[in-house]
C-alpha cells in the first residue's frame, strides 16, 4: 500500500511541476508579446496582443470579422489582433500588402487546408515560385473565350431555374422561400456543368441524394477554419504528415465525408470522360474548365501540368470557389435589392427597357453597358464580402513597409474586407446600400468613384486574385438581369431573416445589414423572398 501511495504522490508532484512550468512559460510568452515583441507598440485588443487564443475563439464562433471591426473602431487604421499579426485599413496599405511586387507570400494559414500530401492547390501553395507556375496554368481555364463558352451553360441553367420557380409563382406571389437554398442549387448545377461536364440537378424539384451538398461545404469550412486560425498552427502543421491527416480522415463528420467523396467522384467521372473524348478533334470535345486544365502544359518540360491527384485537388478548390462564394454574392445582392424598393425599381426599369425579351440578355456589350446593374452588383459585393476576414500574408526576408510602417520578416499582414466595406472615410455612409455611389453624375465625381474603386477588390488583387473573376461577373450579371426581366421578386412582408439582430452585439445589430458568419468564406441564411410571374413579359 505504501509503495502505491508514494507512487501517487510522485505522480502528483510531477504533474504539479509540469503545470507550474506550463504556466511559467505561458506567462513569460505573454510578457514578451506585450512588452518585448518587435510589434509591441502597435495597438489592439490586450488579450489579442498577448495571445492568439482570442483570435482563434472568435474564428470558432464565426464572428472574427466583427471582432476585427470593433478593434479598428477603437484603435484606428492599424491593429495587432494577434501577437505576430498586423492588419491595416486603407487603400494605400492594400497595394503595399497585396500588390504584384510586395515582399510577401501566403502564410501557413493556407497549408492548414491541405487534407493530405497530394492536396496541393493554387490556394494552398505558399511557395512563391510554385504558386506562380500553378496560377499561370489555372489562368488558361479562364480566358475570354472560356467566359463566352461558359455563358451558354449559365443561361441554360438560369432558364430552367426560372421554370422551376414558375411552378410556385403564378399570377400571385409564391410562398416564401429561403433565397439561400434556391440560389445554392442553381449555382451548384452551373458549377457542375462548367467544371465536371454534368449538372447535378439540385435545382430540380425531384428527390436527389445530393440536395444537402451546399450545407456540407459549410460544414467543411467550419471544421478547418478554426484549425487554420489556431495559435498552435505550427505544431499542427508538423503533426499533419505524421499521422494527423490520417486521424482527420478517419474521424471526419459525416457531412464533410460526404463532400469529400462527392469531390473525388466528380473528378473521377470527368477524367474518364476526358479520356473518351481525347480521341475526338478539339472542336468536338467538351471545352469546359477541366478541358483547359487537362490541356495545360508545363512550360519547362512540355508535359501535362496536372496529374490526376492535382486535378482532384484543384477540383476541390473549384467546387468551393465556384459555388459558395457565388451563391453568397447573389444572396447579398437580392437581400439588399428586396430591402430597398427604390433601387429595386430603378434596376428593373433599366433591365426591362434595355432588353425587349429575356432571351436577348446574353453576355456581351449590351449587358455590360447596363450601368445601374453593374452598380447594384458592385454595391452588393461591397456589403457582402465573400471572405470577411483577412487573406494573411507572411513578410519575407528583407521586411515590408506598409503605409510607412516597417514590418520585419515573419510578420503576418493583411486587410479584412468586412472592415474595408465599412470604412466611413471612403464611403461616407458605408452601411447604406446606395448603388448610385458608383456612377458618375451631377453629385458624384470621377474622383469620388476612383476613391471607391481604390478600396474595392471583391476578387482580390495581385498574385492572389481570383482567377475566375470574369466568369463570376458574367454569372452575376446574367442571373440578376434575366431573373428580374422574367420575375417580380420581393422580401416576405415583415421578414428579417438574413439581417443582423440586437442580440448579435456591436457591429452586427443592424437588421438592414446582411449578417455573415466567418468561416474563411462567408456563411449566411436568407433572405426570405417571394416570386411572381411578370405581369406582361414580352418573350
Amino acid at each position: 500500500m505504501l509503495p502505491l501511495l508514494l507512487l501517487e504522490l510522485s505522480l502528483l508532484k510531477w504533474l504539479m511541476i509540469t503545470a507550474f512550468l506550463c504556466v511559467l512559460m505561458f506567462s513569460a510568452n505573454v510578457i514578451y508579446n506585450l512588452y518585448l515583441h518587435p510589434l509591441a507598440g502597435i495597438p489592439g485588443s490586450l488579450l489579442g496582443r498577448a495571445s492568439g487564443i482570442p483570435s482563434w475563439y472568435y474564428a470558432y464562433q464565426g464572428t472574427r470579422h466583427i471582432w476585427l471591426w470593433q478593434q479598428f473602431q477603437i484603435h484606428g487604421d492599424k491593429i495587432r489582433p494577434e501577437p505576430n499579426t498586423v492588419l491595416f485599413r486603407s487603400p494605400e496599405a492594400y497595394m503595399d500588402i497585396y500588390g504584384m511586387k510586395s515582399n510577401v507570400r501566403r502564410s501557413k494559414f493556407y497549408e492548414a487546408w491541405e487534407r493530405n500530401d497530394q492536396d496541393q492547390t493554387t490556394i494552398t501553395t505558399v511557395d512563391v515560385v510554385a504558386h506562380s507556375r500553378k496560377r499561370k496554368s489555372l489562368n488558361l481555364a479562364f480566358t475570354e473565350p472560356s467566359v463566352r463558352a461558359a455563358s451558354s451553360f449559365v443561361i441554360n441553367h438560369v432558364d430552367r431555374w426560372h421554370e422551376v420557380l414558375f411552378e410556385d409563382a403564378g399570377a400571385d406571389w409564391s410562398p416564401a422561400v429561403d433565397f439561400f437554398d434556391k440560389v445554392d442549387s442553381l449555382i451548384f448545377d452551373i458549377m457542375g456543368d462548367l467544371c465536371f461536364g454534368a449538372s447535378f440537378n439540385l435545382k430540380e424539384p425531384c428527390e436527389n441524394p445530393l440536395k444537402g451538398l451546399p450545407h456540407c461545404i459549410d460544414d467543411h469550412m467550419r471544421l478547418y477554419y478554426p484549425i487554420a486560425r489556431s495559435p498552435f498552427l505550427n505544431f499542427i502543421l508538423w503533426l499533419k504528415p505524421r499521422g494527423l491527416n490520417r486521424l482527420y480522415a478517419k474521424f471526419l463528420p459525416p457531412p464533410v465525408q460526404k463532400y469529400n467523396k462527392f469531390a473525388y467522384d466528380s473528378v473521377t467521372k470527368r477524367v474518364a470522360l476526358r479520356r473518351e473524348q481525347a480521341k475526338l478533334p478539339d472542336s468536338q470535345q467538351r471545352q469546359d474548365i477541366f478541358y483547359f486544365l487537362c490541356e495545360a502544359r508545363n512550360p519547362d518540360t512540355g508535359h501535362p501540368e496536372y496529374d490526376e491527384d492535382d486535378l482532384r485537388a484543384e477540383g476541390h478548390l473549384l467546387i468551393i470557389a465556384g459555388t459558395d462564394t457565388m451563391a453568397l454574392s447573389l444572396s447579398g445582392i437580392f437581400f439588399y435589392l428586396t430591402g430597398n424598393p427604390r433601387s429595386y425599381n430603378k434596376l428593373v426599369q433599366e433591365v426591362r427597357t434595355t432588353f425587349k425579351k429575356t432571351n436577348d440578355i446574353v453576355y456581351g456589350p449590351e449587358l455590360l453597358a447596363c450601368v445601374y446593374l453593374r452598380a447594384c452588383i458592385d454595391e452588393g459585393l461591397r456589403l457582402t464580402p465573400a471572405i470577411p476576414s483577412e487573406l494573411p500574408r507572411e513578410v519575407l526576408p528583407g521586411g515590408l513597409t506598409v503605409q510607412g510602417n516597417y514590418l520585419p520578416a515573419g510578420t503576418i499582414v493583411g486587410m479584412a474586407p468586412w472592415v474595408d466595406s465599412l470604412n466611413q472615410e471612403i464611403y461616407g455612409d458605408p452601411e447604406v446600400f446606395r448603388p448610385e455611389r458608383w456612377i458618375v453624375s451631377q453629385t458624384v465625381t470621377t474622383d469620388d468613384v476612383a476613391r471607391l474603386k481604390s478600396n474595392f477588390y471583391p476578387f482580390g488583387s495581385g498574385p492572389g486574385n481570383y482567377a475566375g473573376k470574369r466568369i463570376a461577373m458574367m454569372e452575376l450579371m446574367v442571373i440578376v438581369a434575366r431573373t428580374l426581366h422574367r420575375l417580380d421578386v420581393r422580401r416576405e412582408p415583415g421578414s428579417t431573416v438574413g439581417g443582423g439582430a440586437p442580440e448579435y452585439g456591436w457591429g452586427a445589430s443592424d437588421r438592414k445589414r446582411f449578417h455573415l458568419i466567418d468561416a474563411y468564406t462567408s456563411i449566411r441564411h436568407g433572405p426570405m423572398v417571394q416570386f411572381r410571374k411578370r405581369q406582361s413579359p414580352d418573350e
